[in-house]
């Protein structure tokens, strides 16, 4: 799995605010079910790139100086972990990451993080077209409601799904955290 990173997408304190992103955030064990990732990829010295959202709203929780622009504790970078900070959706847009991963041969990345149809759906799609095999983890990524322009609400949960369901096949494979977990064990995605 040297060739496959583990890539965490905005795990950040402001996102702690639910009201402020839409209420009733999906899959609360998201940070925990990452946590267990990236303790087996830290234990296996398989590669992590955390990525960081720097809003360009300052009234963002995720603006730059803002207490919520810090990476969750649970998830925290150590050591040489690279932190990719971003200011739009794709984790790709404005940043090295791809010549990072590129630079260590990776081919493979594990996506995590929030939210499913933001900046984890748009950084898959764009890692799918860069040509890199993408996972997804479907109880390590969550959203919040949304309302639409017509004033209907939509539950957190169908919309993850729904997000999911357009991914997987053409961009993406979804899997639970368990799944790779249980790949990682018998190698079946050993490089």
């Amino acid at each position: 799995m040297k060739n496959t990173a583990l890539i965490i997408i905005d795990f950040q304190d402001g996102f702690n605010d639910e009201a402020y992103w839409g209420g009733n955030r999906n899959n609360p064990e998201a940070e925990r079910n990452t946590r267990r990732v990236l303790d087996t990829w830290r234990a296996q010295g398989f590669p992590v790139f955390h990525v960081k959202h720097n809003s360009t709203n300052p009234k963002s929780r995720l603006a730059p100086g803002e207490p919520g622009n810090a990476i969750k504790e649970i998830v925290k970078p150590l050591g040489s972990e690279p932190v990719i900070p971003k200011k739009v959706n794709s984790a790709f847009i404005g940043t090295d990451l791809e010549q990072r991963l590129q630079a260590r041969g990776i081919t493979r990345v594990v996506l995590a993080g929030l939210q499913t149809d933001h900046c984890v759906s748009t950084t898959a799609r764009m890692a799918a077209n860069l040509g890199f095999e993408t996972i997804i983890l479907s109880d390590a990524t969550a959203t919040f409601d949304r309302t639409s322009a017509s004033g209907v609400k939509y539950d957190a949960q169908l919309i993850h799904e729904i997000n999911l369901a357009s991914l997987e096949g053409e961009f993406a494979t979804i899997l639970t955290t368990q799944q790779l977990l249980d790949q990682v064990r018998t190698h079946e995605y050993a490089a």
